[in-house]
Parts: structure tokens; C-alpha cells; sequence
């Protein structure tokens, strides 16, 4: 089977200990406008993110800013939340332009990883897809480095 067309980036994701400044750091230097944020997460996100407690969605000229921040150990999250020098990158997220191309991509990735042709840095699985409760759909992986990667779909064409 042929691999899809390139996807297109949805977002890049960054770790901060301050999000007020770090949102203010973006609207400054990249003109970025705050679209939305939240302190409610799935538990997906939870587990995938341990002590996140705020993040907030940034854009400009269609590029968008994920920023989320830790807990820096309040409610048993101490050695979950990034280290303060370590590497602030979390993810990359892509967009898929359909639920099914969405399906398809989480069926592709263990076709890829089962062909035993590639070694992995992680042996760890997408996760499931989830549907969150305004119907955006996700879904998360690991390249044969470690790095993580999203695919999302989000309906309505609200990209």
C-alpha cells in the first residue's frame, strides 16, 4: 500500500514552568494571538503529559503554539514535570484530513512497525484513538528515534 500524501503540521508543542510568560514571550516575538486554552484535561493527556495543570493554544500566520505547563510537584507529580534545563519540546502534531485517513495512519503505523524492517528507540505502540468532548480526534506515536508525534483530526474543517 502506498504511504498517504504528506501531512500537513497542526501544531508544535512546548513545555514551560510559567505560561503567562511564555504566552507573553510569543505574542512579543512571533505576533502570536492566544485562540483558547484550558485547565481540564482527558486522561489520555494526563497520562501522556503527568502534571500538566494549564496550556493554551497560540497562533500566528497559521502556525500554531501548543504551550502547556507543569506542576512542578504538587499532587505527586514531582519527577514527572520536564526537567528546568532539560529540553522543552514535547510533540509535533499533524493533521489528518478525515476521521478514516486518521484510522488509517494509527492501522499504518503497525503495518510499518510489524514489517520488522525498521528498529525502534521505543517499542511502545499509538496509542488508541480518543474523541474528546468537542469531537476532535487524536492519537499519538513514537518515530523509530523515540520522538513523539500527534495526528489529529478536527471536525468541521476547523484546522
Amino acid at each position: 500500500m502506498p504511504p498517504p500524501a504528506a501531512p500537513r503540521l497542526h501544531h508544535i508543542a512546548v513545555q514551560t514552568a510559567d505560561l503567562a510568560n511564555c504566552v507573553a514571550w510569543y505574542r512579543e516575538y512571533f505576533g502570536c494571538r492566544p485562540t483558547w486554552s484550558t485547565d481540564v484535561f482527558s486522561p489520555l493527556t494526563r497520562s501522556r503529559l503527568p502534571g500538566i495543570v494549564a496550556m493554551a493554544e497560540l497562533e500566528a500566520d497559521g502556525v500554531r503554539f501548543h504551550v502547556f505547563e507543569y506542576d512542578d510537584g504538587v499532587d505527586g507529580a514531582a519527577g514527572d514535570a520536564p526537567p528546568p534545563a532539560g529540553p522543552r519540546f514535547q510533540h509535533v502534531c499533524l493533521v489528518a484530513s478525515s476521521s478514516a485517513e486518521l484510522r488509517a495512519r494509527h492501522r499504518r503505523w503497525w503495518d510499518v512497525f510489524e514489517s520488522g524492517r525498521f528498529a525502534f528507540a521505543r517499542s511502545e505502540g499509538p496509542t488508541e484513538v480518543v474523541v474528546d468532548e468537542g469531537g476532535v480526534e487524536s492519537f499519538y506515536f513514537y518515530d523509530v528515534n523515540g520522538l513523539e508525534f500527534e495526528f489529529t483530526h478536527v471536525p468541521g474543517g476547523a484546522q
